[in-house]
């Protein structure tokens, strides 16, 4: 079914779908639903699509606010689940405005001694697994959407190998220092870093300087929490290379997920941008 479940994974078990925004929870559950999974959703409010909680009767969902931690265990025990799984995207200043903490989230983030979106998810992750539900790595049934190394599909731009070379290099960092996990390169030159603002946003910035020639390089971290955090990259984040006129997309072979692979590639060969996987 997927290389990422675990060896003893007993299919008959519930599984919950903690969905946010975006295609990616919407591929993961049509994925699971086709290799015969039982699946429950949790809902969070003001994230997850309609499109999404329309595919589940209401006796097989539950809906919360961000934040709401002891319901959001509570929620899995009353399913019955054996396994969670995290997918989708959660609007990142609702973790500093907007966020619904009830008593056990209070506790849990008093316990950080640093907050930004992979601790409190990993604590959450955590106070999950503690309740007797196994949380999933985030890419289960979506390995055919992972990156593959060399040209997946040709540009109308060509890029120099060192050029490409220059951006690895400098995404490896700001990973490594948990930056971000995007950059935008142009011959050598470092136009923009992704950081809280997301990988859109940058994409934006960097178009606004007119480069000729421009990379965006997407990659993991050195310690990827994949149970929640797996870099992705979709149909949003193509159009808004096209927008800001960026040639070429280089993701990590087998650590970047391009959300419905087919479409992007379609996509990217209309709009005459590169797509390369490297190692």
């Amino acid at each position: 079914m997927s290389r990422f479940l675990p060896e003893n994974f007993d299919p008959s078990k519930p599984l919950a779908l903690v969905a946010g925004q975006g295609e990616y929870p919407i591929l993961l559950e049509r994925r699971a639903r086709s290799a015969g999974i039982p699946l429950r959703l949790i809902e969070l409010g003001g994230e997850t699509s309609d499109e999404l909680v329309n595919e589940f009767p209401e006796d097989q969902r539950a809906r919360l606010k961000v934040g709401q931690v002891g319901k959001l265990l509570k929620e899995l025990i009353k399913m019955k689940a054996g396994y969670a799984v995290m997918a989708g995207r959660v609007t990142p200043g609702k973790l500093f405005r907007g966020l619904n903490p009830d008593l056990k989230a209070i506790r849990m983030l008093a316990g950080l001694t640093r907050r930004n979106a992979e601790t409190i998810f990993g604590a959450i992750g955590d106070e999950i697994e503690k309740a007797g539900v196994h949380l999933l790595d985030a890419r289960v049934f979506m390995d055919e959407d992972l990156a593959d190394a060399g040209i997946m599909i040709g540009g109308k731009d060509k890029f120099e190998d060192e050029h490409l070379a220059h951006g690895v290099e400098v995404a490896r960092e700001i990973a490594r220092l948990d930056v971000g996990q995007g950059v935008v390169v142009s011959r050598g030159t470092v136009l923009a870093v992704e950081a809280f603002e997301g990988t859109n946003a940058m994409i934006e910035r960097a178009g606004g300087f007119e480069a000729k020639k421009c990379i965006f390089v997407k990659l993991g971290k050195p310690s990827q929490d994949t149970r929640f955090d797996v870099p992705t990259f979709g149909l949003q984040t193509l159009r808004a290379m096209k927008e800001a006129n960026l040639s070429t997309a280089a993701l990590e072979a087998g650590s970047v997920l391009v959300l419905d692979k087919p479409k992007v590639m379609a996509e990217a060969g209309k709009l005459g941008i590169g797509l390369v996987g490297f190692a």
